[in-house]
């Protein structure tokens, strides 16, 4: 008797070879990015200060001074450079850091005397003895940091060397894994993304430089304590764009409320006016259009470089962002419509934020 089952149809799925490649492909970058990650963000940073420092090492070349004793001598002068300024500045810091950390506790002490002390109790339940093991582990961890940010520093700066000596042989020997077709396109935004690179390196360091120097000036003239170290406070915090040098300004305002009402309206006038002028006057003028980007890209592009590299990677994911107008151009406007490219481009005139 036949079998009246009716026989379903084999579906066969073919794979090619090149997609699993690239599954695999995928799956390697992941797991070679959560292994390797820091490491990366090492090299990264090297090849942003190496940008920064190409047009000194060319200049240099072109009076014919070997480019290995070239980029050798630029990275060590800056590396002076910056260990020399805490050289001299070092005794100052500290005791202004010192004389921060006390007029912090006085000015929390006072504010914890006008409080309820229903809130007291809610902030503080229970006052409880100095652990001297804490306190210990604490200044392990610190030294153990101070330490490894050392070590870092100095690999950055051999990388730095490696990277200006031998940075031309080693795109070259990297483009030419480009598939043929896509060599022009892969070149052109390397260059593009040379220059957003060296755009933002140029200018944040100026920017942070006029900041933590108009700090000093004001905080000064104002007789508030600490202003070399609030000043370099600023220069640092203002390298972290729109939120830093806000951040910047609590401590200054903290210790201006030590002098008088009027000092710290004054200080509080001096950051909201800087701020203004560094958003819609310096940044513009310094960084040009080669770094367009609105308040919201650079919050957005913050915040994701931040959670997947650290304060690094938030510092890092601003020229990536930046370079997204290149990429759209280049790679993607054959899949998008043409009216969203074309306003995307109109748009790019906007003014720079920072």
């Amino acid at each position: 008797m036949a079998d009246s089952r009716t026989t379903e149809p084999r579906r066969l799925i073919d794979i090619s070879t090149a997609s699993i490649v690239r599954v695999i492909a995928a799956i390697l970058l992941v797991w070679l990015w959560l292994h390797l990650w820091q490491l990366l963000l090492l090299v990264a940073v090297a090849v942003v200060v190496a940008i920064g420092l190409e047009p000194i090492v060319e200049w240099l070349e072109a009076r014919r001074v070997p480019r290995g004793v070239a980029a050798s001598g630029v990275v060590l002068a800056l590396a002076l450079v910056v260990v020399g300024f805490f050289w001299i500045t070092g005794e100052s810091l500290a005791t202004q850091a010192r004389s921060l950390t006390g007029q912090i506790q006085d000015v929390r002490a006072a504010l914890g005397a006008r409080l309820p002390q229903w809130v007291k109790e809610a902030v503080h339940p229970r006052s409880a003895p100095a652990d001297t093991s804490a306190l210990a582990g604490y200044a392990f961890s610190a030294g153990r940091l101070a330490f490894e940010a050392v070590v870092v520093g100095v690999l950055a700066l051999i990388l730095t060397i490696y990277l200006l000596t031998e940075g031309r042989q080693t795109y070259l020997w990297l483009l030419a894994y480009a598939p043929p077709r896509y060599r022009d396109r892969v070149n052109y935004t390397a260059l593009q993304a040379r220059e957003k690179i060296y755009g933002y390196m140029v200018g944040n360091v100026a920017t942070s430089a006029f900041a933590a120097a108009t700090v000093f000036v004001a905080l000064s003239l104002l007789k508030v304590p600490g202003a070399l170290l609030l000043a370099v406070l600023a220069g640092v915090f203002d390298f972290v764009p729109v939120l830093g040098f806000i951040c910047s300004a609590a401590p200054a305002l903290l210790l201006a409320a030590t002098q008088s009402v009027g000092v710290v309206i004054a200080v509080a006038a001096v950051y909201v006016a800087y701020h203004l002028a560094e958003n819609y006057y310096i940044g513009p003028k310094i960084y040009g259009g080669r770094l367009c980007l609105s308040n919201l890209a650079v919050i957005i592009a913050f915040a994701v470089g931040a959670e997947v590299g650290g304060i690094v990677g938030a510092l890092l994911a601003l020229p990536i962002a930046a370079l997204y107008p290149v990429i759209e151009r280049v790679w993607l406007s054959e899949y998008l419509s043409r009216g969203a490219v074309e306003t995307h481009r109109r748009l790019q005139g906007r003014p720079h934020a920072h």
